[in-house]
């Protein structure tokens, strides 16, 4: 079985509605078991792919993950890239800005965790914070000091434009500059995110993961799914594109971010290192000088 990576890609060219997306969708796959062998063998050939990156060191890959909460990002990095050497990768989750950060521009943070060439680069939430929980929560960016917002009132439509501007700018740069971007948006249920909520609750192992403030952000459902739903119409491009994930069943959501972690590394057409002729000389004198001992 395959997912069907062109079914969950925007491409961009028309707006999308996530209320057109089934967050319970699995496509061809039925239950979990045909779903967990394919996660298994593309597990297996992504850690062969993240070598050959690794040892070719011209290119990057950045992963973005964002989704509601209980939507499953931590359970799919840690399933999806169980079989990752962890010199080749770095996840960065990105919490509320510090002092310093807030004294940057709200993209600088974001630079400095960018991955060298030759790895792969995980953010846990991401730059995009800054046009969603700031979009349904404007006071935060009161915080930001910025030049000609005094108050919400002086935060205009005009504003979120330029910063959709900056995201798709920033994302461009990086990207002619040998990175691969992917970007996955969760896509969950209101009735199965108070189904794992309730979990965590009962669940005194899991009672870690919950805060009342989960249930006062559930009360912002409603404009949470607009500002993904614009920040997705905005930014999805042809460089640096979104893939709208289900995520009500998570072994679904597991096998397909990892089939387009896959796709995505194999249509980099990354080459090992050659040596020059000069190179493989030395290798078969040291091969020699060995043998001698």
């Amino acid at each position: 079985m395959k997912v069907d990576i062109d079914q969950l890609k925007v491409t961009g060219e028309h707006p999308i509605s996530l209320s057109d997306r089934d967050p319970a969708f699995t496509g061809s796959f039925q239950d979990k078991t045909a779903a967990k062998k394919k996660l298994k063998k593309d597990i297996l050939r992504m850690a062969d792919l993240q070598y050959r990156l690794y040892a070719e060191d011209r290119r990057s890959l950045l992963i973005i993950f964002q989704a509601m909460d209980a939507a499953g990002k931590d359970s799919a990095i840690k399933h999806i890239m169980s079989g990752i050497n962890p010199q080749g990768c770095e996840v960065y989750s990105f919490k509320h800005p510090s002092t310093e950060e807030l004294d940057h521009d709200y993209l600088w943070r974001h630079y400095k965790a960018l991955p060298d060439r030759g790895r792969i680069g995980i953010f846990n939430r991401s730059h995009y914070e800054n046009v969603l929980i700031t979009k349904v929560h404007p006071e935060l960016l009161l915080a930001e000091n910025l030049p000609g917002i005094q108050s919400t009132k002086d935060i205009k439509p005009a504003f979120w434009d330029k910063r959709y501007r900056q995201i798709n700018d920033f994302e461009r740069t990086i990207v002619e500059n040998g990175a691969t971007v992917l970007k996955f948006f969760l896509h969950l249920s209101k009735k199965e995110q108070k189904k794992r909520f309730l979990e965590r609750i009962d669940n005194p192992d899991k009672n870690w993961k919950f805060s009342y403030g989960d249930i006062q952000e559930r009360g912002f459902w409603d404009d949470y799914q607009q500002a993904y739903e614009d920040a997705i119409n905005r930014t999805s491009t042809s460089y640096a594109p979104w893939h709208i994930i289900p995520a009500d069943h998570k072994w679904f959501s597991r096998v397909a971010i990892g089939s387009i972690i896959v796709k995505a590394l194999e249509e980099m057409n990354i080459q090992m290192p050659a040596l020059s002729a000069d190179e493989r000389a030395l290798l078969q004198k040291g091969k020699e000088k060995l043998r001698e001992e």
